[in-house]
């Protein structure tokens, strides 16, 4: 007989849209744990500029994938994915329900929507020769060569991480496809969990505001000081965690390149923009269920009411909306 799938809730939507507030309301209700879907929160040390939530907060509703990996480390999608689905399955031993929540679609994706069911081939001595030439001349090297080969793949990683560039050569080379192509076109087997995706969105200058509301009150509340914490401890703009917005704005500022004004009103143009890419991904989602925030003007009550009842239908019977 087939395993049931597991069962999870995705709250998905643009940044600052309100996706902590309402996740928080309804892990509350539900007794359900929340696994954060942000590719930046998984750094310790970088709280203010990528907006965690307090240990107070997580204190009173638990929290997985917040501080579990240091800033010189390189945190991958696939990292993501394998830790995700460890904690599924321990949520669920102990009686509780997950929430995924956050705002990272290439994570959501990854996770939800199906993996490669084809092994792809492996030859130890093409392994072996790529690593001699990492040693020889450098990681930036094979970097470069996967550039040139597979630009898409080579975009989703860092040029530190030698070992998920080197498997991306490894794949070119004995399919004469790039991993890239092999992710978009594969043969994929199910995800193995069932899943509702509650979406948050609100027009587009509304979203706009808070996002500039949310950048001003960070550089306000010590993320600068933050920023030049990391510096001192040596954690520079040549490590992956330290080449999102905001942290490479403030970077630059420091060292008189711009001003931390001009730093602030970049991360917000950056942070716009990134919220437009995540509406186009998002979108794409299904099954899901789409709220507009504007509308709860008297605040979220009316808003976790309607999402805490579906995700228990949901939950306990699988229906879907």
């Amino acid at each position: 007989m087939m395993e049931q799938k597991k069962r999870v809730v995705g709250i998905i939507g643009p940044t600052a849209v309100g996706k902590t507030a309402l996740s928080l309301a309804v892990a509350e209700r539900l007794h359900a744990e929340i696994v954060s879907v942000d590719s930046r929160q998984v750094y310790r040390y970088m709280d203010v500029g990528t907006d965690k939530v307090s240990p107070d907060i997580r204190r009173k509703t638990i929290h997985h994938l917040l501080d579990v990996a240091m800033p010189d480390e390189v945190f991958s999608v696939a990292d993501f994915v394998e830790r995700s689905s460890g904690i599924v399955e321990r949520v669920a031993a102990r009686g509780r329900r997950t929430l995924f929540v956050g705002g990272t679609p290439f994570y959501f994706n990854a996770l939800l929507e199906g993996t490669l069911t084809k092994t792809l081939p492996k030859d130890e001595g093409v392994r072996r020769r790529i690593a001699e030439e990492c040693d020889a001349f450098g990681n930036e090297r094979i970097f470069a060569r996967l550039m040139e080969v597979d630009p898409v793949s080579a975009s989703r990683l860092h040029p530190r991480d030698v070992r998920r560039v080197s498997r991306s050569l490894e794949i070119y080379e004995l399919t004469g496809k790039t991993a890239a192509w092999w992710y978009e076109n594969g043969e994929k087997s199910p995800s193995p969990f069932d899943v509702l995706y509650i979406g948050l969105n609100r027009p587009r200058q509304m979203l706009y505001d808070s996002i500039e509301k949310r950048v001003r009150a960070q550089f306000a509340s010590g993320f600068i000081e933050e920023v030049e914490w990391l510096l001192s401890n040596g954690f520079d703009e040549h490590f992956p965690s330290m080449q999102g917005f905001g942290y490479k704005e403030i970077l630059s500022a420091i060292k008189g390149e711009m001003s931390f004004e001009d730093a602030a009103l970049s991360d917000i143009a950056s942070t716009k923009f990134f919220a437009r890419k995540q509406m186009t991904w998002f979108r794409k989602f299904s099954p899901s269920v789409w709220y507009d925030t504007s509308g709860y003007t008297e605040g979220m009550q009316s808003l976790v009411e309607g999402v805490v009842t579906m995700c228990e239908r949901f939950f306990e019977e699988g229906k879907l909306p």
